[in-house]
């Protein structure tokens, strides 16, 4: 019983928190491949300027207009609002040809 209630309490813990993903380029300048932090109600734009705290590689690789951001593996605009538990993906523009 007490292992059910922790790990009922576990879940609720990781639905709270969001798994941010940083693919090719993105990745390799900030050196991180993800993170998990609790973006619930942000929007995208607002988390782009609270991951661009963390320093001057994070500020300039992930301006909103150079860095593309999906949802759940669906593409989103800045001004989608995060919920509990989405997968966030960064990556840069891409050109095929």
């Amino acid at each position: 019983m007490v292992n059910q209630v922790v790990l009922l309490l576990n879940n609720n813990i990781d639905n709270k928190m969001n798994k941010i993903i940083f693919f090719a380029q993105i990745r390799e300048l900030i050196g991180v491949e993800s993170i998990k932090l609790d973006a619930s109600n942000l929007s995208v734009a607002n988390l782009l300027d609270q991951l661009s705290l963390r320093g001057d590689k994070w500020a300039l690789t992930l301006k909103e207009n150079v860095a593309l951001c999906a949802i759940n593996q669906i593409l989103v605009d800045v001004d989608y609002i995060i919920e509990d538990g989405d997968e966030i993906a960064f990556f840069p523009p891409v050109t095929g040809g």
